[in-house]
């Protein structure tokens, strides 16, 4: 972490948490293992980009192909996120982290939507940084509702550029993505922040999302800050 340069982080880091389910495997354990320890180890990266300053941090939790899990693993993974969000207030309002939720809220379970829309109200006013929680989350199902909201407040076309359109999707509060982690070896973006990940800087690891640690992240964003960002111009 001290090798860091503070001045030059990135404003906002996406995460595709993955391997939980790889990593039970390889230990002889039921899959629901896995994703409980993926929960602690979210837990421990949240708190390390906090602490370092990232001001924007996205994470995958639940996506929209995810429902074509056996129905045992998705009650699974929305019971976790659900005693997830009701036991860890505390600890975003400690670290003062305000909550938002990206993905289609309306299709998921009112206890989960009910838990999320209590989540934010109550880190709503911090702003050490901005947690996108994506439940319910596909890139391409973020671009058509936001196409949607534009029919449906008669938006002229003359009237939509690349700057207002974002207000119309998900997260118009984070800029784009800086930096983008996959964790697990696969090597595809899986529908994923597909607006916002245009000139990202990509890392893909091998690391099995539950053995990730603090020490990973801060080797990942160094990594960012060798890299050389030209956004299409010659430099």
């Amino acid at each position: 972490m001290s090798n860091i340069d503070k001045n030059h982080l990135p404003q906002h880091v996406a995460i595709i948490m993955d391997g939980n389910g790889r990593w039970a495997k390889n230990k002889n354990l039921p899959r629901t293992a896995g994703h409980n320890q993926g929960v602690k180890v979210a837990k421990k990266i949240v708190k390390a980009a906090v602490d370092l300053g990232i001001k924007n941090l996205t994470l995958y939790i639940f996506s929209t192909e995810n429902w074509k899990r056996t129905q045992e693993e998705v009650g699974f993974l929305m019971n976790l996120i659900d005693a997830h969000l009701t036991k860890e207030i505390k600890f975003y309002q400690e670290n003062g982290i305000k909550l938002h939720h990206i993905g289609d809220l309306d299709a998921l379970p009112s206890k989960i939507q009910n838990d999320i829309k209590e989540a934010i109200n109550e880190t709503k006013d911090f702003n050490n940084m901005n947690l996108n929680m994506a439940i319910n989350y596909g890139g391409r199902d973020e671009i058509i509702r936001g196409i949607k909201k534009i029919i449906n407040q008669n938006i002229s076309e003359k009237e939509i550029n690349e700057e207002n359109f974002s207000s119309f999707l998900d997260m118009p509060e984070s800029p784009d993505v800086d930096l983008m982690i996959r964790t697990g070896g696969e090597l595809r973006l899986s529908n994923y922040l597909l607006w916002h990940l245009s000139y990202a800087e990509q890392i893909f690891c091998d690391t099995l999302w539950p053995d990730y640690t603090e020490e990973d992240f801060y080797s990942h964003i160094q990594d960012f800050q060798n890299r050389h960002r030209r956004f299409g111009a010659e430099k």
